[in-house]
Parts: structure tokens; C-alpha cells; sequence
């Protein structure tokens, strides 16, 4: 017998690619456009009325990647122009603990064009305490986060994306986060690597890691990652990433 977590994701998996067993029109709207597998965001934001589904396998630990398994979740719809709602949390979080859903986390993204090739956002957002606390999987109370993002395209298919800001507002002193991440991509393939780093705060150390991915377009609607990252700092761990993000079209 499933556990229902395992059946979540088994439901999610075939919602995101179910649009692959039939063909669609062109829709540039529709290009799809993941934030994940890093940690920092882009600064762009989903259509408005489309809705953009990213899930994927994470395993991570500071000794064996098999200390902590989850299925992440993050829905991604497009308000208005240039204003995204996202709905993120870990639908099964497994540690030596115990099992359990995440933390959930309600997240707007207000983007601006500077130029062509340079975009900005501001992305504040809220944690809500849905996750078992006791067992590790959540913070146990409501938390806030605010973060700071500039995009740039630059010549020969590279780019970049820089965020800092605060996270954890109002469970104690604040950990400021703060990223840098490149992508170089060549045909349907995009090399990302990433620079991130947490502050301590809230009662837990500073955390610094280096992430490095591999993104295939499957179709203009449909992004395949594959990657991992290494903590340096500490007790940063080191982190496995597979995941799917496909925009599911104008609802």
C-alpha cells in the first residue's frame, strides 16, 4: 500500500506530464521558465493566467544524502502582468525522525523590466507552519522573507541572477540569504552553477554551498534538471536535485 505521500506525488507527476502525450500549438506565453534547481530565483515571472508546475526529488545530508528525502512542490500562476503567486512546500519530507509534509510557502514575485536584457524583482513571501516541527519538519511558527533580484541576459547565451535578503522574520534574528547564479546555454542544454550562502539566525549556524546543474528543454513547455551541491561551511549538507517543470498553459 502507497502511503499518501507517495501517491501526492504520483498524481503530480502525472499532472506535469500529461501535456507530453499530446501535441499543442506554439505558445510563446508558454516557454516554460524554471526557478528550480537552485536556490535563488529569476526575476521573471509566469503570464498572466498561466499556471507553471515545478516538482522534483531532493536527498540530502551532511554525511550520506539518504539523511533526508522530500518530494518539493512549487505552483506558479500569473496574477496579473508581471505579478506571480507561488504556492511552494515539500509534499513528503522523510528524516530519521519521521515522515511528513513541509512547511507551506505563499510567495509573490513583482517583476520590472530595466532594459531588454536586465529584470528586477521583488519577491516577499510567508512561511505557514504546516509541517510536523517536532519531528524536523517545519519551523514550527509563521515566518516572513524578502528578497532583492536582478537577472541579466549577456552576450553569447549567458546569464545571471543575483538575490539577498532576509528569511525567517519573526522567529528570531532573521538569516540574510544571499546568492549568485550563471547559466551558459548551448541548444537545448543550459549549464547552471551557483554561489549561496545563509547568515546564521533563528538558532542555526551560517550555511554555504556551491551548486552545480544540468538543464534539458524536452519542449518549449517542458524543462527536465538534474544536479547537485556541495556544502563547504559547517554543517551544510550535500544535496541531490531531479525535477520537472513544465508550464501546464493560459487556465
Amino acid at each position: 500500500m502507497l502511503d499518501l505521500g507517495t501517491r501526492h506525488a504520483i498524481v503530480l507527476v502525472w499532472l506535469g506530464a500529461a501535456p507530453l502525450l499530446r501535441a499543442q500549438a506554439p505558445d510563446s506565453f508558454r516557454v516554460a521558465n524554471p526557478e528550480r534547481p537552485t536556490f535563488a530565483t529569476h526575476a521573471y515571472a509566469v503570464a498572466p493566467r498561466y499556471l507553471e508546475l515545478e516538482q522534483g526529488i531532493r536527498a540530502q545530508g551532511e554525511k550520506e544524502l539518504r539523511d533526508e528525502t522530500a518530494w518539493d512542490e512549487n505552483v506558479k500562476y500569473g496574477l496579473v502582468r508581471n505579478v506571480q503567486l507561488a504556492l511552494s512546500a515539500p509534499l513528503y519530507d522523510r528524516t530519521g525522525a519521521g515522515t511528513s509534509e513541509g512547511d507551506l510557502q505563499v510567495t509573490l514575485k513583482l517583476h520590472r523590466d530595466l532594459s531588454p536584457h536586465v529584470a528586477a524583482a521583488l519577491v516577499p513571501s510567508i512561511t505557514l507552519p504546516t509541517g510536523n516541527s517536532a519531528e524536523g519538519h517545519g519551523a514550527g511558527e509563521a515566518e516572513g522573507g524578502v528578497l532583492a533580484v536582478v537577472s541579466a541576459d549577456l552576450p553569447k547565451n549567458f546569464h545571471v541572477d543575483v538575490n539577498l535578503g532576509p528569511t525567517g522574520i519573526g522567529g528570531g534574528v532573521p538569516q540574510w540569504f544571499h546568492s549568485l547564479s550563471a547559466s551558459w546555454q548551448v541548444d537545448r542544454c543550459t549549464i547552471e552553477g551557483e554561489w549561496y550562502g545563509f547568515t546564521a539566525g533563528n538558532g542555526a549556524d551560517a550555511s554555504w554551498g556551491v551548486l552545480g546543474a544540468l538543464a534539458i528543454r524536452l519542449a518549449y513547455w517542458a524543462v527536465l534538471d538534474v544536479g547537485g551541491s556541495i556544502g563547504y561551511w559547517r554543517e551544510t549538507p550535500d544535496i541531490a536535485l531531479l525535477g520537472l517543470t513544465v508550464n501546464v498553459g493560459r487556465l
